[in-house]
């Protein structure tokens, strides 16, 4: 009885009252609206993360529907090209809760005991019930197609719960609704509905007696009476056979027919179209069935009802599942399963009734282009830009485009649709709505829903020029005012209460009037009322009886004036009389007119005036003078904002008295607006630049900047990370890619520049201007380096060959010249007249230069032909008349000319031409010969057209839209098109890193490029109609466009320069206020250290050049023999040839692998910053600081260690640099030359030789080097076609080197050792983990690697060519079976050792090592040696020795293997013996021992080197180091010889200067030692007595800890004495006092703590650097100083937010005192441009760090970095209290220390730099050598040491000066 309410339905929204969320929960982006097709209200879920954004019922978890109706029923839509969840709670009698869940983002069946997820298959076309034409096909899940409609999802939960759990249903708990659908309503019921019948229909069919009921009114969808349900909707049963009677149990899924029936036609039946046409799932069904259950009969439905539905065919296909199919006499193809492995047949047939839609074939991605960012403000007008509600978004226009960007992040939306310029935008107050209105004849306005970007309404009531909008302060009015067909302006107001439901707006009043309107406001109190201001007038409007009609307002001796904004007073509450409201009104001459709304009358007018002085904030006189032009005014509760023509954005009080702000800008201020909580201005000038004013702080950020007209021309630096725009506004601008922040801006007053570009690898571009000029520039230094006019006419081409050595220049009157840029002159080589086709249409790139630089095409000597000539000489090489491609085509009519052309890609060896008939021509740049050539590439003649560096994607633009087409032209539809421009577009370019995309027109787009994968290969029968394809590749083979530039090179670099220039005196952005005054650099202004003129640049790795094609039957395409090793147990050739280009192809396909899991394969430790660019070294001679000593081990490197026990030798890696050392005196010699982490290393065998190898980082490519041990220099430099090397060795005889890439490239590689050039190389299929010479076989190999990978190599020497022969072995199946683990095939392979007797050893991941036959490859024994990793292996006469990552070094003997081979005996318990067993400190990351297995040394990965000894089983610390970030270096001036250290380990190591060796080492487990202090020399030791006489005595180290302790320890006693915790969060800096007596510890919070170390007690907490963490503290050691403070001594604190407090103490009388406090300014933006964040810890993270010292030098000095306006070094004078003077810095410092006796100062920074610099004169020297950022620089007391710390490397630098 309890469930007869539920009877015959629930409506389920209706029943919990949905609307309300009372009892239902919604999250994320939900939304209710109205559907046009369903006519009622809907909701709308959508977000990018499914269960973040949902509907629930009910509300909460705790809570049940208690829903027991056995049908669900869920009207619902997906969202196109989106994916949609929905999850059901069903509760079994037993009380189970099972989920049920759907989804079209599951890709298969899952199933557990109490979760079902089925995947809801999508991609359905509408030919087929089931989806497709033929058996044979499977569907696939993805998301929801564009063509999705409403959609009836009825499933039965009595048989999904007992079909697929066996479990019976009682009720349903929940459901969630996840995004992205549209829902109507969900119903539960225990009647299956029909849906489209009406009951007469019904019962005309004898439907009721059966069952059949007909859709409810509540569910059912909305009909026309003529229309068939299932054209409109569809329906989906699941099961897909359910049955109308509810008591009856739902049969089986139909049985499968005989496999090797054959095919046949069925005769047509009649089927029920509402049942079968829509059912999606249906698939679903047949791959979820349970399998035949053996003595049970299964009913099978072998028929479908019949209800009167015609025209369809079935058939029924080999499985036995039935088809239904719409149209007749088409042809099907059933894929069926052959007899044969591996094979598949297709049959042909033919069925009735039936048709196919082919598949289209597109460009993907769909869509290929994102639009990210837009640089540009204003177009139609610069007046309008607005806030948002929140206070974090600015809207304005740009042209066409409507742009929302967040102020904090700099993230723009945008809004897109209109077809001219965007003149007016106005947005409701509670962010809901944005209209926007276009200029010109089509005056269009358009209604946008904000948050989503959606249009909601469209309209077109003005003719033209409509110039304002606004809405009122509900939003349900919007008025706009432009022109009628009579120029008259018409102001109308629209009713758009009702566009977000209905998307309609109408028409609420129109009037026409002859009076001038600049602005309109909508009255805050009264939607009816509105203002309007103008020339000579000001006038009050009122709609009444649908009638719009005004007053003018009386002005008196004011008339005359022209009006630009009108305000209504704020503040006030809606309930007052009107009359009590005040209107203001603004001038151009600078008048503010207050007017009483009720009298139209002027109650007070005020004149602002202009500062006499900026000293002087009160007016003048209200006669005196020339008022302020005001353009715009905004007012608030508080203040008044103005902005004017003078450039001012003022901050008036309300009674404009005086002013209390103002920001100067460098146009007039044209738009201004005020935040909601009025603490932030908005101001936009007319020149294009978008800023904030922060009214709290005074701090003023520019968002924006922008050309104020067409941009003409762009260019990229592919190195820096910069673009160059010139413009007709007469600048040239230099911003960066990343930000998009305006670096420099060069303005030319005098002429105009009109095409520029950067040079391929200096920091230089040149210009053409209008006049012929050309002028180059160096950016860094911003001087001009030469002029030259050699063009009459406007320059129009210039172009850089590819290694900048030759500049072109051509002029629009016909001249070309050729430039020298070999140095900074630029020399004119050669210049020709009318040889370039006359006429400015073909700029900006009259010119195209080939990828090697050989040639250069262009346009000349008429428009009709196109000209080839040398690249040095200018001499012509090739003329390609276009006029005459196709002599036999008789539909030419037409004489066609060319507009513009380019080079593609080496790899395609083509030359693209543009025609003035919109055509694409392709020629073979070789030939000249006709290729292909594409019609109607745009309707408009194409204005520019750029390739992707690999040759698959062509960009155009024209009739301002950009196209990206498929290069091939082999899709149905090869091209995509994208707006956004108002204007023609100038100039297209891919980014050289292949991931963005820019477009110039009357702004600079930057456009996201998302094709990361390669387009489908050509296929001729696929190629567009369009192309007229004039050859055809007579070779059937294969064949692989070869890219000869690889994507790892193509992304901007930034590489280091040999001979850098010295720094900018500038600071971005810069301004050149005329190019006239920029004078060429003079010979003496030094670029570089050694004199040269020529900016040098170390270029990355040179690629080899592609072969030119030798016929033209070769047409630049080459066949690539490649080889995938691993993937079958069968012998294969491996050609070597072209094994350059083929490893560039390989390299430019990134795909994405999974990292090995296995410790054995290499992954380099993350690192945040590579190297500097620009690096200040001195000569060796000339050095101040020398590498004496370093101090760790690289634990993350693998094989990075190698021991000779004959000769002594011991070598081993740190960082990037390779330490020799001399174990008998301790001495240390370096190898430096990588710049990244070295990975491994090799020696030969006659120790003469040792290879390191280095991985990639950024822009620093893999890098080879062989090392001549003798001399310690570096005889090779090489570059491994890999991303890291994980292993690297020599053959025996020494005459091949052999390198494995990562998991990233998974390729081998042999070397020559004889000139070290590549052999031959291969691929394997998986990575490989290490590599092994058979020591008793020439020429051959083995690798293992994942996956159980064993293989076998031979280098095979006896063809020309040499090449590889790889044997997979076969491996047996328990060896891959892990006992970790139950899941099968999860062991790798990690190490292998070569034994005498033709035995290989292997070792496994899961701890096993097994024992190989290398004459048969085959293995004979196995066991389990280790519970983790094996990392290595050694063997040496019948022992084996096995080091794991698990610490284990275990000794095996071996001795009775070759028994156990031979006699094929098995493995029993004791056949092997364990000799002996050793653990370690940490992972074994590398080995060596003698040949006799009795000492060795092992590398572990916590950075020790341990000495190995087996008989007299010790092990001897050789070589220590920290493992993790070394955080502080601290010494002391009573122990010279020792100093600290404390890492992110938890350790407090002391070490000893002399021999490198760890004295002490203090362990905090679970805690990072964050900083230390050493205690000062003092005569009072506290808590210390009894020292023997003349001993010398060791200070007291404190650190501080994560946990907020304080720790002091005795080094002496070697104990801890005392333990504090002054803090509750992190110590991030620690201090003695002068004389030890108090310790100064800061935390993050920005507390200071000062202790007492005697006592333990926290004596004094600090609070004023409260909420910036503590970054270091300093202590005066003198006393007594003359400098403007009398204090016994003086000590400061430096926190993050560039606060320095300095404080007087004397603690032995309780005494501290504040004395001064220094805060250095900082812009509102960080480093790397993006604007920077507020709080304390987000500084900590993103800015570099605030540091203070105090002068040794100098007493009242106190030094200082960090973040501030410039990178400079800062003193500061207490006696004067300013900063005296200042050095500049190339890079942010992250550390910083004063020499103790000499006028030095060292600096760290992030770039792993090392600056020493002179005191007084600013000067500085750059060292390089550490492999990661600079945390610490220290000197020693004596200043003759610099300790340097970079994550775990300790360097010790001698100082020379």
């Amino acid at each position: 009885m309890s469930h007869l309410w539920q009877h015959p339905y629930v409506n389920v929204f209706k029943h919990f009252n949905l609307s309300s969320w009372k009892k239902s929960t919604k999250e994320g982006e939900v939304a209710s609206s109205m559907d046009k097709q369903l006519k009622g209200t809907v909701y709308k879920i959508t977000g990018s993360i499914p269960a973040g954004n949902y509907i629930q019922l009910p509300k909460t978890s705790s809570q049940s529907l208690g829903l027991s109706g056995r049908y669900f029923y869920l009207l619902f839509k997906p969202i196109p090209s989106k994916y949609f969840v929905v999850h059901i709670d069903l509760v079994t009698p037993d009380n189970l809760v099972v989920r049920l869940s759907f989804s079209n983002l599951f890709k298969e069946f899952k199933a557990t005991s109490t979760w079902l997820q089925f995947p809801f298959l999508c991609n359905t076309d509408r030919g087929c019930a089931f989806g497709y034409a033929s058996a044979g096909n499977k569907e696939k899940a993805g998301p929801a197609p564009i063509s999705s409609r409403w959609t009836v999802l009825c499933l039965d939960f009595h048989y999904i719960l007992s079909m697929y759990l066996n479990r019976k249903f009682s009720y349903m708990k929940s459901v969630k609704l996840c995004a992205n659908m549209l829902v109507r309503n969900i119903f539960t019921s225990d009647f299956l509905y029909e849906p489209g019948l009406t009951v007469e229909e019904v019962k005309k069919a004898g439907g009721i007696s059966n069952g059949m009921s007909p859709m409810p009114r509540e569910m059912a969808f909305p009909l026309m009476k003529t229309d068939n349900w299932s054209d409109h909707y569809d329906l989906i049963r699941f099961p897909a056979e359910l049955s109308s009677n509810p008591t009856q149990p739902m049969p089986y899924p139909p049985c499968k027919g005989n496999p090797d029936e054959n095919p046949r036609h069925v005769v047509p039946r009649l089927v029920d179209v509402s049942r079968c046409t829509t059912e999606k799932v249906s698939l679903i069904h047949s791959q979820t069935s349970l399998p035949k259950l053996p003595g049970k009969k299964i009913t099978v439905t072998k028929e479908l009802p019949s209800v009167n539905v015609h025209d369809l065919s079935i058939s029924r296909d080999d499985n036995g599942e039935v088809h239904i199919y719409a149209n007749p006499s088409d042809q099907v193809v059933v894929h069926r399963p052959d007899h044969g492995p591996g094979k598949k047949s297709a049959t042909k047939r033919i069925v009735e009734d039936f048709s196919t839609k082919k598949e289209c074939k597109t460009l993907l991605p769909d869509p290929i282009l994102q639009l990210k960012r837009i640089i540009g403000y204003g177009g139609a007008s610069h007046k309008y830009c607005l806030w948002s509600s929140d206070g974090k978004v600015v809207v304005y226009p740009c042209h066409a485009v409507v742009v929302a960007m967040n102020v904090n992040s700099g993230h723009q939306r945008f809004f897109i649709g209109h077809t001219d310029k965007v003149s007016c935008v106005s947005l409701t107050i509670n962010d809901a709505l944005l209209a926007t209105g276009q200029t010109g004849s089509m005056s269009v306005v358009r209604v946008w829903n904000f948050r989503t970007g959606e249009c909601l309404a469209m309209c077109k009531t003005h003719v033209h020029s409509l110039h304002a909008l606004c809405f009122s302060l509900s939003g349900n009015v919007l008025c706009g005012v432009g022109k009628d067909g009579h120029s008259k302006n018409m102001i109308v107001l629209w009713n758009t209460s009702k566009v977000s439901k209905t998307r309609e707006i109408t028409v609420i009043s129109k009037a026409h009037t002859d009076v001038d309107i600049q602005c309109m406001k909508i009255a805050p109190f009264d939607e009816t009322r509105l203002v309007s201001c103008g020339r000579d007038n000001v006038r009050l409007w009122r709609v009444k009886d649908g009638c719009l009609r005004s007053g003018p307002v009386h002005l008196a001796e004011y008339h005359n004036m022209e009006f630009t904004d009108v305000c209504f007073e704020a503040g006030y509450n809606a309930r007052k009389d009107p009359a009590d409201r005040l209107v203001y009104a603004c001038s151009r001459t600078g008048y503010i007119v207050e007017i009483d709304y009720q009298k139209l009358s002027i109650r007070h007018v005020r004149r602002l005036l202009p500062n006499a002085g900026k000293s002087k904030q009160e007016k003048q006189s209200f006669n005196s003078g020339g008022g302020i032009s005001i353009n715009g005014m905004k007012i608030n509760e508080s203040f008044c904002v103005t902005g004017s023509d003078d450039g001012y954005l003022r901050l008036w009080p309300l009674d404009f008295s005086r002013v209390f702000l103002e920001a100067v800008h460098e146009g007039p201020v044209t738009a201004v607006d005020i935040s909601a909580d009025g603490t932030k201005v908005l101001a936009g000038t007319s020149s294009g630049n978008l800023g904030v004013l922060d009214v709290c702080s005074r701090d003023y950020t520019t968002i924006m900047r922008s050309h104020t007209k067409k941009i003409t021309s762009l260019s990229v630096d592919p190195y820096r990370k910069h673009i160059v725009t010139v413009a007709e506004d007469h600048t040239i601008r230099v911003w960066d890619s990343d930000s998009l922040q305006q670096l420099y801006d060069f303005s030319a007053p005098k002429e105009c520049p009109c095409v520029v570009c950067y040079h391929p690898l200096g920091q230089i571009f040149s210009c053409g201007f209008e006049g012929g000029t050309v002028k180059v520039f160096n950016v860094s230094t911003t001087s001009m380096l030469a002029e030259h006019r050699q063009h009459w006419g406007k320059v129009i081409g210039l172009a850089y060959s590819p290694n900048g050595d030759y500049m072109y220049s051509v002029g629009s009157l016909g001249s070309i010249a050729l430039y020298d840029c070999s140095d900074n002159s630029y020399e004119l080589i050669r210049l020709l007249g009318n040889t370039v086709a006359r006429g400015e249409k073909f700029g900006p790139d009259a010119v195209a230069v080939s990828p090697r630089g050989e040639y250069i095409a262009f346009i000349g000597p008429t428009e009709y032909t196109i000209s080839v000539a040398s690249g040095r000489s200018l001499d012509e090489v090739m003329r390609i008349d276009i006029t005459h491609m196709n002599v036999v085509d008789n539909s030419r009519t037409e004489v066609d000319s060319a507009l513009k052309v380019v080079y593609t890609p080496e790899s395609l060896n083509q030359l693209l031409v543009t025609t003035a008939s919109n055509k694409l021509l392709k020629f073979n740049a070789k030939t000249g010969r006709l290729l292909a050539e594409v019609e109607h590439i745009h309707r408009t003649p194409c204005t520019s057209l750029d390739t992707t560096a690999d040759g698959c994607y062509l960009a155009t633009a024209g009739d301002r839209v950009v196209k990206i087409w498929d290069y091939n032209m082999n899709l149905d539809i090869n091209f995509q098109v994208f707006i956004g421009h108002s204007e023609a577009i100038n100039q297209v370019q891919f980014m050289p890193d292949g991931q963005s995309f820019l477009s110039a027109g009357e702004a600079l787009y930057l456009w996201d490029f998302l094709a990361d994968k390669q387009p489908t290969p050509y296929l001729p029968e696929g190629r567009n109609y369009q192309e007229r394809d004039w050859f055809h590749s007579k070779d059937n083979t294969d064949i692989v466009t070869n890219s000869p530039v690889r994507r790892v090179f193509d992304s901007f670099t930034d590489l280091p320069r040999q001979t850098p220039p010295k720094p900018a005196k500038y600071d971005s952005p810069v301004r050149i206020d005329d190019l006239s005054s920029i004078h060429r650099a003079s010979d003496t202004d030094e670029v570089n250290s050694e004199g040269s003129v020529k900016e040098a640049v170390i270029v990355g790795p040179r690629i080899p050049p592609q072969k030119a094609p030798s016929s033209d039957e070769d047409e630049a395409v080459v066949i690539i023999s490649k080889s995938f090793q691993g993937e079958s147990p069968h012998v294969r050739q491996v050609k070597s040839s072209n094994i350059s280009s083929e490893s560039n192809t390989q390299k430019q396909k990134s795909v994405h692998v999974e990292k090995p899991s296995v410790h054995k394969h290499f992954i380099q430790r993350e690192k945040s910053h590579s190297l500097a660019q620009r690096r200040y070294t001195a000569p060796p001679n000339q050095a101040g600081l020398k590498l004496k000593s370093v101090i760790g081990y690289n634990g993350n490197g693998r094989g990075n260690m190698v021991w000779q026990p004959d000769s002594g030798l011991f070598i081993y890696t740190s960082g990037c640099v390779v330490i020799v050392e001399d174990l008998n005196t301790s001495s240390q010699q370096f190898l430096q030359g990588h710049v990244e982490e070295i990975s491994t290393i090799a020696l030969q065998s006659d120790c003469q030789v040792l290879a390191s190898v280095s991985g990639t980082f950024e822009q620093s490519a893999c890098q080879l080097c062989v090392w001549d041990l003798p001399q310690l220099v570096c005889k090779r430099s090489l570059t491994p076609p890999h991303c890291e090397v994980v292993s690297l060795a020599y053959s025996r005889d020494d005459r091949f080197l052999l390198s494995v890439g990562d998991y990233r490239d998974c390729s081998v590689v042999v070397w020559s050792t004889y000139d070290y050039t590549v052999l031959t190389q291969s691929t394997a299929a998986k990575p490989i983990h290490e590599v092994r010479w058979d020591p008793y076989t020439a020429n051959e190999f083995a690798s293992v690697g994942a996956g159980g990978n064993l293989l076998f190599w031979l280098l095979d020497e006896t063809s020309p060519n040499v090449s590889l022969n790889v044997h997979e072995a076969r491996v047996p199946s328990d060896l891959l079976r892990s006992h970790v683990t139950a899941s099968p095939f999860v062991t790798d392979f990690t190490s292998l050792e070569y034994a005498g007797g033709s035995v290989l050893y292997v070792a496994t991941s899961s701890g096993r090592v097994s024992a190989w036959d290398t004459r048969s490859n085959t293995c004979f024994i196995h066991w389990e040696a280790d519970f983790s990793d094996i990392d290595f292996l050694v063997c040496r006469h019948g022992r084996l020795l096995t080091a794991s990552s698990g610490r284990n070094l275990r000794l095996w003997s071996v001795q009775d293997i070759e028994g156990l081979k031979s006699h094929g005996e098995s493995l029993h318990n004791g056949g092997l013996t364990m000799e002996d067993e050793m653990s370690l400190d940490g992972a074994v990351a590398s080995i060596a021992f003698d040949d006799i297995l009795e000492m060795g040394i092992v590398g572990t990965s916590s950075g020790t080197l341990w000495y190995i000894n087996w008989s007299e089983r010790t092990s001897i610390r050789l070589v220590s180091g920290h493992s993790k970030q070394v955080n502080g270096v601290g010494m002391s001036v009573a122990c010279p010889n020792h100093f600290v250290t404390c890492a992110d380990d938890g350790s407090l190591r002391v070490w000893s200067v002399a021999d490198r060796e760890q004295v002490l080492q203090f362990q905090v487990t679970d805690q990072k030692c964050s900083c230390l202090t050493v205690s000062p020399e003092s005569r009072d030791r506290p808590g210390r007595s009894g020292n023997q006489a003349g001993r010398p005595q060791m200070p007291y180290v404190a650190g501080g800890y994560t946990d907020g302790t304080v720790r002091m320890f005795d080094i002496d006693k070697v104990e801890m004495v005392l333990k504090l915790h002054p803090h509750a969060v992190s110590v991030t800096a620690i201090s003695f006092s002068d004389h030890g007596r108090m310790i100064l510890s800061g935390g993050s919070d920005g507390l200071i703590a000062v202790s007492s170390p005697t006592t333990g007690l926290t004596v004094r907490v600090i609070t004023d650097h409260k909420g910036a963490h503590i970054t270091n503290f300093d202590v005066t050691a003198s006393q007594e100083q003359e400098f403007g403070v009398s204090a016994p001594v003086l000590w400061l604190a430096c926190s993050i937010d560039r606060r320095v407090s300095v404080w007087s103490a004397d603690w032995s009388k309780d005494f501290c005192e504040l004395v001064d406090w220094l805060t250095f300014p900082a812009p509102a933006y960080a480093p790397e441009g993006s604007v920077k964040l507020k709080s304390g810890q987000d500084l900590q993270n993103t800015l570099p760090p605030s540091l203070a010292k105090f002068s040794t030098d100098e007493p009242d000095i106190i030094v200082y970095i960090g973040y501030g306006m410039q990178r400079q070094v800062s003193f500061y004078s207490m006696a004067q209290r300013k900063v005296v003077r200042t050095a500049a810095l190339t890079h942010w410092g992250t550390c910083l220390d004063i020499c103790p006796t000499g006028s030095l100062m060292a600096l760290g920074s992030k770039e792993r730099l090392v600056k020493l610099m002179d005191y007084y004169e600013g000067s500085f020297q750059d060292f390089t050598g550490m492999n990661d950022s600079m945390q610490v620089v220290k000197f020693s007391p004596d200043g003759r040491l610099l300790f340097t710390a970079a994550h775990s490397e300790i360097f010790v630098w001698e100082v020379l000066v």
